[in-house]
Order: structure tokens, then C-alpha cells, then sequence
């Protein structure tokens, strides 16, 4: 039953991250099968315009950057244009990606109009409170997510384990929106002499690569410790680390030892893969982490932490390593076996692979869209309205029993 879906978030291409990607797969794939979207983001920037798409249409609306991160931006509220634009071209369904003033003055807006509200658990913001100083935010920021998830009728996660620790923390109909591998981009096939050349290694010599935001949440100061480690075990390791963000400047000053790429297009990024060798994941902030899966794809030699994406498709010590969330000693020494195994490294590059060959982005988005479909066909039951923004976060927090 083709749908009319109107998708909020505050994230987006033209932005470069995993939120961004993963929608752009899920709207791309939408319209391929008939569904007709409707991308509802804020303007990146004055120049920033709804592109011309075959498989959805995009409604800008204002933004601000957000304090300290000023790569991203959030929409600011805009519950009457909504109910505007609604009014006159009613959707089926309302899918609210983010949970930024945009998203909610989305729930809002659908809840008065009657319209099917689901969501999506994209990020860990109530764990990312305390990388940013702000620690006591932790509490009523959980509080929030779960208020706010919990007023739509599905809110989906990219990972099983994630559903249950979102089901112990209160959030209820959680459902499963895992996250998918373009293998025909990302492959082993796409390794370049050239580049490598450029890096100035030779064909024996171990490229570590790091791909992604560069931002405190992503652990940052464990990686370096481990790259001085794989560097004090064999020296003729190459460092290449490619993104953008916040700590980007500082990290390029104090390392000048290492290769600093900034954000490509993602055709360019499937070659760094795939010219690499090994790659270390020592975030433990993801819900998913898309650059694990896009380095499986890509055959290379892949250690972290065994959470989200590593424990879904990592076979240790068949497909990659692994090793328990905390014991980050375990982590260095899991990179320094790559940084002096070259036969290990070759084993788990030629296994890698296999482990994500399956994770087509066709088949994720058809389960997605049959599960909107469900939601569509239930009949709308009362709602109690959302508040306004901000939500008065004591509500949602005091009295809660459960782990924070």
C-alpha cells in the first residue's frame, strides 16, 4: 500500500554524518518502492536548497547551529507551519527522526491533526551530556527522550540490544530498523595503489584508518592511545584519520604523525577503505556505528568494542576482534596484535566481508515500510497532547525507578 510519509529530522544531506546517511538510504529507498516522501529539515545554509529528487521532495526550514557544534544545526519550532502544510496535503503518517524543537513541534502538530506518529532512536544524547561537561543534564535529558518516544506508536531502533536497554530504561513499542551496506560501493575491489602511494607506504606496510565525526563522544583520547601503541610495536604503521568536527583542529596540532583527511564524497571514502588495513572502532557512544559495517564491507581488519554493530556481525577472532565495553586495555592490545600479525590481519581482511554481505539496504527498508504500514492500519486511539516545548522534564524523570 504505497504512503504518504511526511519525515522530520534535523539532520540531513547536505550534513555528513551517520544519521544523515542512514536516512538518505531509508527516503532513497522509500520512493524507489513507491512510497511518496516528504523530507521536512532545516536550511544548512543561506545557499543551502531543496534539492530536485526523483524519490522524494524536501521543505527547508529555518535552523540555528547547535552551541558548540556548529557543523550541525537544529530547526527551530514551527508547529503552524506544520499544521499548514498538513492541513492542505494531509499525510498518512508522520515518521519524526530527531527529537530537536523540530521534531517536536512535528509529534505536536501531528497529535492536534489526528495524523499516525512513529520515531526513531538515532542517537545517545542523554550519554553525550557528559562528554560536553553538562553530566547533571543526564537525568532529565533520559527523561525527555523517553517522554518524547514514548508518545508516538513505534519508535525504532538500529539494534536489538539497544531496544532492550531502551525497554529497561521505560520506553515502550520499540521495534527494530537496523541499518544496511552498500557493498557494491564498499568493497575490497576498490583498493588503490595510487592512493596508498600518496600515503607513502609500501604494499607490506599496515594502514590504520578512522573514519567519522570528529567530537568528544567519540573517545578520541583512547584511540590516540592506541595508535602509540600500534606505533611503538611497529613503527611503520601509517595513521589515516578522515571526518570533520569540533576537535578537528587540535587533533590535526597534536598529531602531526598522523594523515588527516576532511569529509569526501562517499565514492572517495569506498577507496580510503578499501586502501586501508586495519581499522580501530573505540567509540562506545553508537547506536549502530555504519563505518564498522562499511569497513567489514570494505575486507579490513576491524577491532572494538563488542556492543552495537561489532556484536551483531564480528565473529571474534574469525571476522575481527573484540573486546568487552570496559576494558579498554583489552582494545590496545587487540590493535597491537594487528600492528604485528600480518597474518592475522590477512585472515580477518579475507573473512570481513562475508560478515555483512547479507545487510542489503533493499531488504531493511521493505521491512520498514511493512511495519509503517501496520501502524497506518491501526485505528488511531485517544492521545493525550504533547506539551509544549520544552517539555517539563521533571515529569519525565522524577519517580522513575529504573537504570539511568
Amino acid at each position: 500500500m504505497p504512503l504518504k510519509i511526511a519525515l522530520v529530522t534535523e539532520t540531513f544531506s547536505p550534513e555528513v554524518n551517520g544519521v544523515a546517511m542512514t536516512l538518505g538510504h531509508v527516503v532513497e529507498g522509500l520512493g524507489r518502492i513507491g512510497h511518496a516522501v516528504t523530507v521536512l529539515r532545516p536550511r544548512q545554509s543561506k545557499t543551502d536548497k531543496a534539492p530536485v529528487s526523483a524519490t522524494h521532495h524536501e521543505e527547508l526550514f529555518p535552523g540555528f547551529p547547535i552551541p558548540g557544534y556548529p557543523l550541525l544545526r537544529l530547526g527551530f519550532p514551527a508547529s503552524s507551519r506544520l499544521h499548514r502544510l498538513w492541513t492542505d496535503s494531509r499525510p498518512d503518517l508522520v515518521h519524526v527522526a530527531t527529537e530537536g524543537p523540530l521534531g517536536w513541534s512535528a509529534l505536536r502538530t501531528a497529535h492536534r491533526l489526528g495524523i499516525p506518529v512513529t520515531s526513531s532512536f538515532h542517537t545517545n544524547f542523554h550519554a553525550y551530556s557528559r562528554h560536553y561537561g553538562f553530566g547533571l543534564l543526564h537525568r532529565p535529558t533520559l527523561g525527555y527522550l523517553r517522554y518524547f518516544h514514548n508518545r508516538t506508536r513505534r519508535t525504532f531502533t538500529p539494534t536489538q540490544e539497544l531496544c532492550d536497554e531502551l525497554m529497561v530504561l521505560g520506553f515502550r513499542n520499540l521495534a527494530l530498523l537496523s541499518r544496511g551496506v552498500d557493498t557494491a560501493l564498499f568493497s575490497p575491489s576498490r583498493r588503490s595503489v595510487a592512493l596508498r602511494s600518496s600515503w607513502e607506504v609500501s604494499s607490506d606496510d599496515p594502514v590504520v584508518l578512522h573514519a567519522g565525526r570528529m567530537a568528544a563522544e567519540k573517545n578520541y583520547g583512547l584511540l590516540f592511545r592506541v595508535f602509540e601503541a600500534m606505533r611503538k610495536a611497529n613503527p611503520r604503521c601509517c595513521f589515516v584519520l578522515a571526518g570533520d568536527g569540533p576537535l578537528r583542529r587540535k587533533l590535526v596540532q597534536d598529531h602531526p604523525e598522523c594523515r588527516f583527511v576532511r569529509f569526501i564524497p562517499r565514492s572517495e571514502m569506498a577507496v580510503h577503505y578499501a586502501s586501508a588495513d586495519v581499522y580501530i572502532h573505540p567509540s562506545l557512544s553508537e547506536t549502530f556505528g555504519n563505518v564498522l559495517t562499511e569497513a567489514l564491507a570494505s575486507g579490513l581488519a576491524v577491532a572494538g568494542f563488542d556492543y552495537a554493530a561489532a556484536r551483531q556481525f564480528i565473529r571474534h577472532n574469525e571476522n575481527g576482534l573484540t573486546v568487552p565495553c570496559d576494558q579498554p586495555e583489552a582494545l590496545v592490545a587487540a590493535a597491537v596484535r594487528l600492528a604485528t600479525d600480518p597474518a592475522l590481519v590477512q585472515r580477518l581482511r579475507k573473512a570481513a566481508p562475508a560478515a555483512v554481505s547479507a545487510q542489503s539496504w533493499e531488504a531493511i527498508i521493505r521491512r520498514f515500510a511493512a511495519e509503517l504500514e501496520q501502524v497506518v492500519a491501526v485505528p488511531p486511539r485517544a492521545t493525550r497532547p504533547a506539551k509544549a516545548f520544552p517539555v517539563d522534564v521533571r515529569e519525565a524523570s522524577v519517580g522513575w525507578k529504573g537504570r539511568h
